[in-house]
């Protein structure tokens, strides 16, 4: 690789660590590359650089194009095709939710919903089809939040993630107000005061 020291660590690391978030190595280094790259970069530069077949690279470039994760780019005057991964580490974590989620949620809910629309042909098709039923409204509860996710900008997700051990501690806090005033807290239950003996008193009875 024609590479410093310090960049050709990085590139090599997100070439093995490509296998376990489902691209190979050659797509990963490839990424890594233009992710820390100071400009565009075209097919010739990135072979040269890392040492790759020019095959090599078009496959890689044209599934990192199917991921969204790399974008063309034309320069003036030159004929020639350039690529630039997106700066923005939050905008690179939605690409990838969205992308997950059409290669590999959204298929799993269609056939859920379809399995739960089948009537049971039996006792052990009925607790089948219930944990089904619990397994769509998880992955629907949580297809709902990377949906709202998806609407917020960067600076607003950044904020909300260094949140973290917060929003579990204010979720603490609120249930603490619910006991202390006799507030439901279970799931589901309506968040409304247990009566006083003055409101069951009738209106009528001084």
């Amino acid at each position: 690789m024609n590479l410093p020291p310090l960049t050709q660590s990085f590139v090599l690391h997100f070439g093995e660590m490509g296998s376990r978030w489902g691209i190979n190595r050659t797509v990963g280094q490839i990424y890594a590359l233009l992710y820390v790259s100071a400009k565009p970069l075209n097919a010739d530069e990135i072979a040269d650089t890392l040492n790759f077949s020019r095959s090599n690279v078009s496959m890689g470039l044209k599934e990192l194009q199917s991921w969204n994760l790399v974008k063309l780019i034309h320069l003036p005057n030159d004929r020639r095709e350039y690529f630039q991964s997106p700066q923005d580490v939050w905008q690179i974590f939605r690409t990838l939710a969205t992308e997950r989620r059409k290669r590999e949620i959204d298929p799993t809910l269609s056939m859920l919903r379809d399995a739960l629309m089948e009537t049971p042909g039996g006792e052990d098709e009925r607790v089948a089809q219930e944990r089904m039923r619990q397994m769509h409204a998880f992955i629907e509860l949580m297809t709902d939040w990377l949906d709202e996710v998806q609407k917020m900008d960067s600076a607003t997700l950044a904020s909300l993630m260094k949140m973290g051990a917060k929003v579990q501690k204010l979720l603490e806090m609120k249930d603490k107000v619910k006991h202390a005033f006799g507030m439901a807290s279970t799931p589901g239950d309506v968040d409304v005061p247990a009566p006083t003996a003055a409101a069951e008193k009738p209106a009528n009875e001084h």
